[in-house]
């Protein structure tokens, strides 16, 4: 792999191999304490695009908000589908590099290919009535996001009306999974285990392997379940725009939807905690929130913080000019959304502490590749967090915003953890009963003794016993 160096001041371009500019490895100590350095570092060496080494793998990390917007508009230029990658192709990227698994699930986010426009518009018809806020689906979504907030928070204060909690580990990571759940249509309560197997496949940790085996088995159970009698649910109507999805097909399509939807929403909803929290002693912050701007403070949060800090590779259709350089054919290029929002060029045009954020942010993509989800997330995560400013009358920090311990991964960073000190506003609520179907075969709703048989109930409880 070669790379064509540009002189900013001079026309005259240099051929030097990757290997003489030394790409900086990028997933490193600092990158997971203080990734913003290091971005800028990147920034002040090479411009709004930068060569990097991910884990032994060299590759292009834009930086620049205009760079990446070039990149993530123009999807025939920059088109995804790691068939376009030619280190790949050629036998150059490790068999066991460690990003490799989650590439390979072909899934409607990494797919290129003549068949993509037909999977991402199955994706939009399926998404529809759970994205349209008049639809009995997306209202029956809300009741189960609520309901799941309620028996979360319900199940915290268990602990005590007042106390000690980790809102992330209690509410902001099982949320999202049970919503997503609940579009999957699992039925009761047999989800969880692969909600737990979600967890760990996002934690990267040494049971990752096993897990994403087990998790892509139960899904592929699930698909083929919904093929031989379809519901009111996500992958029955996926079935139905695109009929021709094989099991293994949809089982890959429902990874994405649990695996993207979960961790994303999670650390939204964390972040947005935080930014409410610590929001509090500058005034207006949570009187903001009871005017029903949640969206506008969420907005502002992802500016900053986004959950997804380094989108999947695009690879150059041809030798491309891009920041200072000439990007070859075949090449991978990472859009950093971090970086990008931190770009002088967009932060520069940010005004602190506006009352209504821009919408220009990255965090969902841009282009006719954008996330298709991304209404369906921020409802989630909206609900979410409106629910727990509702339920707890007093909410702290229990650590400094500073030293709130952070996770990074090569796509996410999320809080690790999120200690706070609580209020109930009242006395907990009992059970909400089941939400009506008003739709044949709608996903059901768990009775509360297979609950507390559940494996992700069982990790829930046993945090509130360890006292975390």
């Amino acid at each position: 792999m070669e790379f064509h160096l540009v002189d900013e001041g001079s026309a005259e371009r240099a051929v030097t191999p990757l290997e003489d500019l030394a790409p900086e490895p990028l997933l490193t100590r600092d990158y997971e304490t203080r990734p913003a350095l290091v971005y800028e570092r990147l920034r002040e060496r090479h411009g709004p695009v930068a060569p990097v080494d991910l884990l032994g793998v060299p590759a292009w990390l834009v930086l620049g908000y205009r760079e990446s917007l070039q990149v993530l508009q123009d999807d025939a230029g920059w088109p995804k589908g790691l068939e376009n990658w030619r280190a790949r192709t050629e036998g150059r990227v490790p068999a066991d590099w460690p990003l490799g698994p989650s590439l390979e699930v072909n899934h409607v986010l990494i797919q290129g290919g003549p068949g993509h426009r037909t999977l991402r518009g199955a994706w939009d018809t399926a998404l529809r009535p759970f994205q349209d806020a008049r639809g009995p689906q997306a209202k029956r979504l809300k009741t189960a996001v609520t309901g799941y907030a309620d028996e979360l928070i319900s199940l915290l204060a268990q602990g005590g009306g007042t106390g000690m909690a980790d809102l992330s580990a209690q509410f902001s990571r099982p949320l999202p999974l049970m919503a997503a759940s609940h579009l999957l249509g699992f039925p009761g309560s047999q989800g969880d285990d692969a909600l737990m197997d979600m967890w760990r496949v996002l934690d990267a940790g040494p049971d990752a392997e096993p897990a994403l085996a087990r998790l892509l088995v139960t899904l592929t159970e699930l698909a083929a379940a919904k093929i031989e009698k379809p519901g009111d649910d996500f992958p029955s109507h996926l079935l139905a725009a695109h009929p021709d999805l094989s099991v293994d097909a949809l089982a890959r399509e429902l990874f994405m939807l649990l695996g993207m939807t979960s961790d994303h929403v999670g650390i939204l909803i964390s972040n947005t905690v935080v930014e409410v929290i610590a929001g509090e002693s500058e005034g207006g912050v949570r009187t903001t929130l009871s005017a029903g701007m949640v969206r506008e403070t969420m907005n502002r949060v992802v500016m900053r913080k986004p959950p997804l800090v380094n989108f999947v590779p695009r690879f150059a259709a041809a030798d491309t000019r891009l920041g200072r350089y000439t990007i070859h054919a075949g090449e991978p290029v990472w859009v950093s959304s971090a970086a990008a929002h931190a770009d002088p060029v967009f932060a520069g045009q940010m005004t602190p502490g506006a009352g209504i954020s821009s919408r220009a942010h990255l965090s969902w993509g841009a282009g006719p590749r954008q996330c298709p989800a991304r209404e369906l997330a921020s409802t989630i995560a909206a609900a979410g967090v409106g629910r727990v400013f509702e339920r707890f009358g007093h909410l702290e920090l229990a650590l400094p915003v500073d030293q709130l311990p952070w996770r990074s991964s090569p796509f996410m960073r999320g809080l690790r953890s999120l200690p706070v000190r609580y209020e109930l506003s009242g006395p907990p609520l009992p059970a909400a009963p089941a939400p009506v179907a008003d739709v044949p075969d709608a996903p059901a709703v768990p009775d509360q003794a297979a609950k507390r048989r559940s494996s992700l109930w069982r990790y829930l409880t046993g945090l509130i016993r360890s006292g975390s």
